[in-house]
């Protein structure tokens, strides 16, 4: 089983970092209110900026802490670099 870290971003603007093995089902949850982290009470999430992979939860924990401390510029570019890549 993979584990992915994701970045959403609320529809006013703000950037929430997760891990999860599911992300749809997490992203609607995150949507519901009712199993969605606290974060979201206050900005609701519009849609999925970021995802990468990862081969355990450990490794997953250890990028979403590295990420979290990063400036929401820091977090902009990571997510601009990654779209160039796929183009």
């Amino acid at each position: 089983m993979s584990w992915i870290l994701y970045i959403i971003q609320t529809k006013s603007g703000k950037l929430y970092t997760g891990i999860t093995t599911n992300l749809e089902r997490r992203f609607k949850e995150h949507c519901s209110s009712k199993k969605g982290a606290s974060f979201f009470n206050f900005s609701e999430p519009d849609v999925i900026l970021y995802q990468e992979s990862h081969i355990n939860r450990s490794e997953a924990s250890k990028r979403e802490y590295h990420i979290k401390k990063m400036t929401k510029q820091q977090k902009l570019n990571l997510i601009i670099q990654s779209q160039m890549k796929r183009s």
